[in-house]
């Protein structure tokens, strides 16, 4: 296992946030394909297979690592950047849609967190980004987001991206909190998750909220998103799709409708 690279931050923006990592000599820093904004000069950028954390564990440990995040459905490489200069250097990662950038330190808090796979951006070199199976298989089934989340493991800084306001919560012991699953960014090791049922049959077919929601329980911190990506994405499929337009605003939405040259 790599040690963690020690690495300095600042987070910019306010609703489309980008973070600057600033990287000391030889100092490297881990992201997503797609997330790179800029970098000076005397940076080095090489795609590697899975997380970096197996570099050294030979092709085995490089195949399982890539193949652990393939099965979260992320790509099977990773782009390190390395300060190859003199001095401090800066690179710059941004967000991919409107959210908060969330900076986690993993040495304060256990040395393992889970989240969304979607969530994680950028990571200091040696964090392992793997693969957590719900054990229990009803969770496995409803979850909404699948039975299959990442895994954060290590003692540096790791970067995640929620959409919307994020808010943080102090979970204690033995107390409960009944969440949406898609907005469940992250928590920590010791907060029990579970699937449970809404109940009521208006509530089922009528409510709009989903059959089942998650249980988070205490003692722990949980990280919870106002707007996942999916359900963004589906309002604009929605807005976008034939007729998504002719129910909003009644008789100015059908004005606008014939001004645009829907009406015809």
């Amino acid at each position: 296992m790599i040690s963690n690279h020690e690495i300095d931050y600042r987070i910019f923006g306010s609703e489309m946030q980008c973070v600057e990592i600033e990287l000391d000599p030889q100092e490297t820093v881990m992201a997503e394909p797609g997330s790179f904004m800029m970098m000076q000069e005397g940076i080095e950028m090489n795609t590697i297979f899975g997380d970096g954390s197996q570099q050294s564990g030979g092709i085995l440990g490089k195949l399982m690592s890539a193949g652990k995040r393939m099965l979260t459905g992320e790509s099977l490489f990773m782009t390190a950047y390395t300060n190859t200069g003199y001095g401090k250097k800066q690179v710059t990662f941004a967000a991919p849609y409107p959210g908060k950038i969330i900076p986690l330190d993993l040495n304060r808090l256990g040395g393992r967190m889970t989240c969304q796979k979607d969530s994680f951006l950028c990571a200091a070199k040696g964090v392992s980004v793997g693969i957590e199976f719900q054990k229990k298989l009803g969770t496995g089934l409803f979850g909404g987001e699948g039975f299959i989340m990442q895994k954060l493991e290590g003692d540096g800084l790791a970067f995640l991206h929620a959409g919307g306001h994020v808010e943080e919560r102090e979970l204690q012991p033995g107390e409960l909190l009944k969440i949406d699953t898609g907005c469940i960014v992250a928590f920590t090791k010791e907060v029990d998750y579970d699937i449970q049922f809404v109940g009521g049959i208006k509530n089922t077919f009528f409510g709009g909220e989903g059959v089942f929601f998650a249980t988070l329980r205490g003692p722990g911190k949980v990280w919870i998103q106002s707007l996942p990506i999916s359900r963004l994405a589906g309002r604009i499929i929605s807005y976008g799709s034939v007729g998504g337009r002719r129910e909003e605003g009644g008789l100015l939405g059908g004005l606008g409708n014939l001004l645009d040259g829907d009406g015809f």
